[in-house]
């Protein structure tokens, strides 16, 4: 499973993609670019448009660019998603995955006739998008069937090769009204099956331990930008663990590494902790900062390589009972595991 690594047009360091950068992570196959934010910087986008975004982020070619629509942040400001200028983009910015220009989120909050409405709206822009390269999106959600019946009884959509989930994260945060975990569970099964063959990007889930959930129900690809967010607010991510808090900020707080913990980050041989060690994951500011992200996007390009390794061995089903250590969602994935390898 690919991990495809969250950016931030703000503030692009660490630039882990660079071979001659001291964050260079060579196993990054892909990063993600958020619409939102090329949309308001206008000289940006220009400049992307006319040189194309790998050039003008310097980004090689051996790493794919994807693109989110924006279309939660366009949300939280209130904002129409701006289709036409979205698609004017993606013609001339030499992307490499790219989902339709807008959709229409469903949360659990929603009453059902809201998350119905969401359901029609970007049903009907994944049909206006069915030419071209457009990525179909679907959501988790009541109309969940109805979204992947719609697609695979459109001729154009159902011979795509692209096709995005999101719709997740609420779900998996516990936000009100949540939907059960299994149903969690149902929807990444039903969604694969649906898609059989095709390639299935899951949204915004690239945490140690959801990772394992997207690579045991096998998923294509899952992005994350939890390993910047995490970063800073002075988290780092632990192989098979939840989130430790290494940096006092002042405003953060969160578990602490115990003493095999720390041992384990001493230990770490990723690009930031090799050369500055503990004293560089535990510092404040900009150094700090991308100690952390870089530690952090390693450990889960390095637990996606565990665990595909495993599953392809077949001695999954047992590493990873010792080697999961996060109690928020071990037992989803015991249920994922029990389901792909029918053990107790």
């Amino acid at each position: 499973m690919q991990v495809v690594a969250g950016l931030s047009l703000s503030n692009m360091n660490p630039r882990v993609w660079l071979p001659d950068s001291p964050y260079y992570l060579p196993d990054l196959q892909a990063v993600m670019i958020s619409y939102a934010g090329i949309h308001r910087t206008p000289q940006r986008r220009k400049n992307a448009m006319e040189i194309g975004v790998r050039q003008l982020l310097d980004i090689p070619k051996n790493v794919q660019i994807y693109l989110d629509n924006g279309a939660f942040s366009f949300l939280n400001r209130q904002e129409d998603g701006p289709v036409q200028e979205y698609e004017a983009f993606v013609a001339k910015a030499g992307l490499d995955w790219y989902p339709i220009p807008q959709d229409f989120i469903p949360t659990p909050q929603m009453s059902r006739a809201e998350q119905e409405l969401c359901y029609q709206r970007t049903m009907q822009v994944n049909h206006d998008y069915s030419h071209d390269g457009f990525t179909p999106v679907v959501h988790v959600s009541p109309f969940l069937e109805n979204y992947t019946q719609s697609i695979l009884a459109n001729e154009l959509l159902a011979a795509k090769q692209n096709f995005a989930l999101g719709g997740i994260v609420p779900n998996l945060l516990r936000s009100k009204k949540a939907v059960p975990y299994q149903e969690v569970i149902d929807s990444l099964r039903h969604t694969r099956e649906a898609f059989k063959g095709k390639n299935l990007h899951v949204f915004g889930i690239g945490g140690t331990a959801t990772l394992h959930l997207a690579a045991l129900l096998e998923m294509d690809s899952a992005d994350s930008s939890g390993w910047r967010n995490r970063a800073a607010r002075g988290i780092v991510q632990l192989p098979g663990r939840g989130d430790r808090i290494v940096a006092d900020l002042g405003k953060w707080r969160g578990r602490e590494p115990d003493e095999r913990e720390w041992k384990t980050i001493e230990d770490c041989q990723c690009p930031a902790c090799r050369q500055f060690g503990l004293e560089g994951i535990k510092s404040s500011g900009s150094h700090g900062f991308c100690n952390r992200a870089t530690h952090n996007l390693w450990i889960l390009l390095k637990e996606v390589e565990w665990i595909d390794a495993r599953i392809a061995d077949g001695t999954y089903a047992e590493a990873y009972r010792e080697h999961l250590q996060n109690s928020t969602y071990r037992r989803l994935v015991d249920a994922v595991v029990k389901i792909r390898f029918g053990t107790e």
